[in-house]
């Protein structure tokens, strides 16, 4: 029997030529390492995203085999895999999901190429800046007797809500008195007002965006139960209080981005008045209601569609015209808010509204403001999700910016946490980075917290699984004192990582001030002012500096990559002008002997741009330097830290 070898990376740019996510047309040149038979013949399957499959014949050179692979004229996903026929008459497989691929004795997982509109590019604003999320009732109150005041609103039309007294008191989570289930409905008074005087801290720690939680009119502390898409809620202010913090914002550099939540409304909204509170004739009022088309009813009118099963959540329909035309028409809601200074939207669950929905809020933001953003809250890698329309197309060129970066949260706190290696880490990096256009690439939002996830610092800390544990057992979690400092360390390490790749950094309200809390809604507490976490702070303020002032760090290219199972290296740097930045993270509790060439860390379109590390380097958190020798950094990395050397 005829033995064979065979190998193919595809982050490799010596296997595949261009590297990554490519321009619709574009001719891509895909090579493999073959011996053993020098009388084997190598195919390449192709099936692309249109129903079409293809065989390519590769030509054979010695030990290599090559093909020039022309891509489709229209945006899609193409799958490979290598088709090896040997000398002896068998027949053997290689292909992988990313990276390297092994042989196999059946139809093996296929390569992916995504194939996108080349016109489409992101703001640079947006790449080269950094985002901070505000849950709006629990960043600042202004004044505690306008918050009483603006309250009676809600209790007038007949809503009950639970005030707090104490801005340092906890969240509740258990029914109100009298009532069978919890509801979120307890408001601390955290206002635009208030935001707007802490304008300038946000604009000291380098914050270009803030990335507001919803703001309109609600009975609900979290808002996405949305009762009137014009109208900002009164807890949280009026308009004219809203177009002034978008004013102030602008000249402090600092843009705003709302949270559109457009796959249902709340039950108690003037659109669907399951309790008759508004003047409106409501969807489940009467069948004459002009808002009747926007839901989907089920024989009677106590029947509709609701998200997940929420009965005060209706779903909408969309693509009905007349929703369509009052969210994104010429007179709907994006430009309503535009006219006041937002023009940057997220789409809360964007995984359930239909591809064409995203299209025409993607047109309608752009005509508003070419420079404006539409974020994507997908959990999933964007590039291959699937719905029932089949595949999804928001990284097509005419959809979504950028999404909500899960998956490296969870790599991230996996890899920190020791769950995971920094081999896996760079697995899923690379990964994203491989099926990524790359103006969605450095677009995405790199978040470690958010109001749907459990605080880094206590994510870090060891934290139980949130779906595994009750609200109740969440509320009393507390870890030890030492568990505690160890989350506080690795919070350090995941910012690190957060202002280091490309991508967004995205700071959850409160986490540079070492906020801890569980799930929904211990995730939700209210900001610490003059309780922050002094060491904390310290570490996110240098590191959120850095990423402010490095160019290399906000536009740089970058080679990344595992240098042991503990280490992680990531590099930044600008051919033009030399100016480089190196993070160096050692999750482990040991010390560890670092050197690294940048020919360590070649994968990637950048793998083979020239890059020498030649000049002295100093750490933005130790103020500590290190000179090359050779063209190698070394360093002695203590546990449990991050070294982010940038020159000077």
């Amino acid at each position: 029997m005829l033995m064979i070898t065979f190998r193919h990376h595809s982050r490799f740019l010596t296997f595949r030529r261009p590297q990554g996510a490519v321009p619709c047309s574009t001719s891509v040149r895909i090579e493999a390492e073959i011996g053993g038979d020098s009388g084997a013949h190598v195919q390449l399957r192709l099936y692309n995203q249109l129903g079409v499959e293809s065989f390519f014949d590769l030509t054979r050179e010695g030990g290599r085999v090559y093909g020039e692979i022309p891509m489709p004229a229209v945006p899609c996903l193409v799958w490979y895999y290598f088709i090896i026929r040997t000398s002896d008459g068998r027949t053997q497989f290689y292909g992988g999901d990313s990276g390297e691929g092994r042989l196999e004795s059946h139809a093996p997982r296929s390569y992916q190429i995504t194939v996108y509109d080349g016109s489409f590019q992101t703001p640079a604003h947006w790449r080269e800046g950094i985002v901070y999320q505000i849950f709006p009732d629990r960043f600042r109150r202004s004044s505690w007797e306008d918050f009483r005041e603006r309250a009676k609103y809600h209790a007038n039309i007949g809503r009950f809500l639970r005030i707090h007294d104490r801005w340092s008191e906890d969240v509740c989570f258990t029914p109100a008195p009298g009532a069978e289930e919890y509801e979120p409905n307890d408001f601390f008074g955290g206002d635009a007002n208030g935001i707007r005087e802490k304008l300038g801290y946000l604009a000291s720690l380098g914050v270009t965006t803030i990335y507001l939680n919803p703001v309109f009119e609600s009975g609900s502390n979290h808002r996405y139960d949305t009762a009137d898409y014009n109208r900002i809620d009164p807890i949280f202010g009026n308009e004219d209080e809203f177009r002034t913090l978008c004013a102030e914002a602008k000249e402090n550099g600092i843009r705003i981005m709302l949270d559109g939540v457009f796959s249902h409304t709340g039950a108690d909204s003037r659109y669907f008045d399951k309790y008759s509170r508004y003047d409106d004739v409501g969807a489940y009022e009467s069948d004459d209601s002009p808002y009747k088309r926007w839901y989907r009813f089920a024989g009677d009118r106590k029947h509709y569609d609701s998200w997940w099963g929420f009965p005060s959540l209706p779903n909408v329909n969309e693509l009905e015209p007349s929703y369509t035309d009052f969210i994104a028409g010429d007179q709907g809601v994006l430009s309503h808010w535009a006219k006041d200074g937002a023009t940057n939207w997220r789409l809360d669950v964007a995984d359930e509204l239909p591809d064409e929905f995203i299209r025409i809020l993607r047109r309608r933001l752009k005509q508003n403001d070419p420079e404006g953003v539409l974020l994507g809250e997908v959990w999933d890698d964007c590039s291959n999700k699937y719905g029932p329309e089949g595949r999804r197309g928001y990284v097509n060129g005419d959809e979504l910016d950028s999404a909500m970066n899960y998956p490296f949260t969870e790599a991230a706190i996996s890899f920190l946490t020791a769950r995971t290696d920094a081999y896996a880490l760079d697995h899923t990096l690379q990964t994203l980075r491989e099926h990524y256009p790359r103006p969605f690439f450095e677009a995405c939002l790199n978040l470690i917290s958010s109001h749907d996830i459990i605080r880094a610092a206590t994510a870090l800390s060891g934290a139980p699984d949130r779906n595994a544990v009750s609200r109740k057992v969440q509320a009393t979690y507390r870890p030890t004192e030492q568990d505690q400092q160890k989350g506080y360390l690795r919070l350090i390490l995941a910012a690190a990582l957060q202002m280091s790749l490309p991508g967004v950094p995205c700071v959850y309200y409160g986490d540079e001030a070492g906020m801890t809390g569980m799930s929904d809604p211990f995730n939700r507490g209210t900001y610490p002012w003059g309780s922050e976490h002094e060491a904390v702070f310290a570490g996110y303020s240098a590191l959120m500096r850095a990423r402010k002032e490095s160019a290399a760090l906000k536009t740089g290219l970058c080679r990344m990559g595992a240098l042991s199972p503990e280490v992680y290296a990531i590099l930044r740097w600008l051919p033009e002008s030399g100016e480089q930045a190196l993070l160096l993270i050692n999750r482990g509790e040991r010390q560890q002997a670092v050197t690294l060439h940048p020919d360590d860390i070649p994968q990637g379109a950048d793998g083979e741009t020239q890059v020498t590390l030649n000049q002295t380097m100093t750490d933005v958190l130790t103020q500590e330097t290190v000179s090359p020798s050779n063209g190698e950094i070394s360093a002695v990395l203590p546990p449990l830290t991050a070294r982010l050397y940038l020159t000077r």
